[in-house]
C-alpha cells in the first residue's frame, strides 16, 4: 500500500486512539504504535502529542500529514492519466458515501457500473459529511455524495436529486390513529408541534439530518426530549418502528425497510426544508475519466429508478 502511513495516521485521528484505530484496521496495536514511532524515529521528532486524547498531531505531525496528502494526490493523479489513456479500460474510482447512501444508492449503481466497465476497481469511503466533504477535499476520494450546502469553497458540485424529510411513527401511536393517509408518497402530512411532549431519537453531532432536527423543533416552539442518539438512520427508524421513540428520516429510507411491525410515515410538508444530493469534488483536481464515467452512470440510474 502506497499511502499507508497516510492511511493509518487519517485513521487514528479519525478513531481517536492508536488502540481503536488499531481495532478498525484489523492490525495488532503494538504493530501499529511500532510503524507510527518508525515515521517518529525517521523524522526525528514525534508525530502526535503523547498523553492526550483524543490523538492529535504535533506540528510536526501536521506538516507530515500534509505532506503525504499531497504526495497521495499527485500519485493517484498520475496513475489515472495512465489508466485514462486506455478508454476506460483499467483505472480506479474511490467514492466517498455514508453507510445508508451506499445502501440504497450504490447498491442500484455499482451492478450497471462494473456490467459497463468492467476493468475499473473501486474503493468506498463512507462516513458523515462533514468527513466525506473532507476527503473530497483532500483528495481521498476522487468525489464523495453530500448534501447542500457545502463547508468548503473549493469543492465543486453536481446535482442528483432532493429528499424530502419524514417523520417517522409507531404504528399504535396515538397521533396515528388520529391521521388516516397510504404509507406510501403521497404521505399524510402532520404539524410537527404536535409532537412537543415525544421522546426523540436523533442523529449524533456531525450530521445534518440532526441540524435539520433541531430546526424543526425550533420553528415549532419546543425543546425536544432526546432519549437515544445514534449515527445510524436506519437503527433510529427500527427504533422509532419499535416504540421506543420517534424520529425523522429521508424519504428514501421508508422504502428499505423490513420490519415486523412497520412504522407510519408523515410528510411535514413545508416545516422542514429537502435535502438535494450532490456530488462534490475538488475544483483544484480533475476528475478522472474513470470517475466522469461513475458519475455518468449514477446520474443514468437515479433518472430511470426510483430512488429518488
Amino acid at each position: 500500500m502506497e499511502n499507508r502511513a497516510l492511511h493509518y495516521i487519517q485513521r487514528i485521528l479519525e478513531e481517536g486512539s492508536i488502540s481503536q484505530a488499531a481495532k478498525r484496521l484489523f492490525i495488532a496495536q503494538p504493530s501499529l504504535s511500532q510503524y507510527i514511532k518508525r515515521i517518529e524515529n525517521d523524522l526525528g521528532t514525534e508525530i502526535f502529542e503523547r498523553n492526550t486524547k483524543p490523538a492529535r498531531l504535533t506540528d510536526a505531525g501536521e506538516i507530515y500529514l500534509q505532506t503525504e496528502q499531497k504526495i497521495h494526490r499527485l500519485r493517484q493523479q498520475r496513475k489515472n492519466h495512465i489508466d485514462d489513456l486506455f478508454n476506460l479500460k483499467s483505472g480506479h474510482v474511490t467514492i466517498g458515501s455514508s453507510n445508508y447512501r451506499s445502501m440504497y444508492l450504490l447498491t442500484h449503481v455499482l451492478p450497471v457500473f462494473k456490467q459497463r466497465y468492467p476493468g475499473i476497481s473501486i474503493s468506498l469511503e463512507e462516513g458523515i459529511t462533514e468527513e466525506l466533504e473532507e476527503r473530497a477535499v483532500n483528495g481521498i476520494t476522487d468525489f464523495s455524495i453530500v448534501l447542500l450546502p457545502l463547508t468548503y469553497p473549493n469543492l465543486i458540485y453536481e446535482e442528483l436529486f432532493d429528499e424530502e424529510i419524514l417523520l417517522v411513527l409507531p404504528q399504535e401511536h396515538a397521533l396515528c390513529q388520529n391521521i388516516s393517509g397510504q404509507q406510501v408518497p403521497p404521505y399524510p402530512s402532520i404539524d410537527f408541534s404536535l409532537l412537543k411532549d415525544e421522546s426523540f431519537i436523533v442523529m449524533k453531532k456531525g450530521q445534518k439530518l440532526r441540524i435539520s432536527f433541531f430546526d424543526l423543533c425550533h420553528h415549532a416552539g419546543f425543546r425536544p426530549k432526546i432519549i437515544l442518539q445514534t449515527d445510524s438512520m436506519a437503527t433510529a427508524q427500527a427504533l422509532a418502528a419499535a416504540g421506543v421513540g420517534v424520529t425523522i428520516i429521508p424519504d428514501v429510507l421508508a422504502k428499505y425497510n423490513k420490519f415486523l411491525e412497520m412504522p407510519r410515515y408523515f410528510s411535514l410538508n413545508n416545516q422542514a426544508d429537502t435535502r438535494r444530493v450532490i456530488i462534490a469534488y475538488s475544483k483544484d483536481r480533475p476528475l478522472t475519466g474513470a470517475a466522469k464515467a461513475f458519475i455518468q452512470v449514477m446520474k443514468e440510474v437515479v433518472n430511470i429508478s426510483s430512488i429518488r
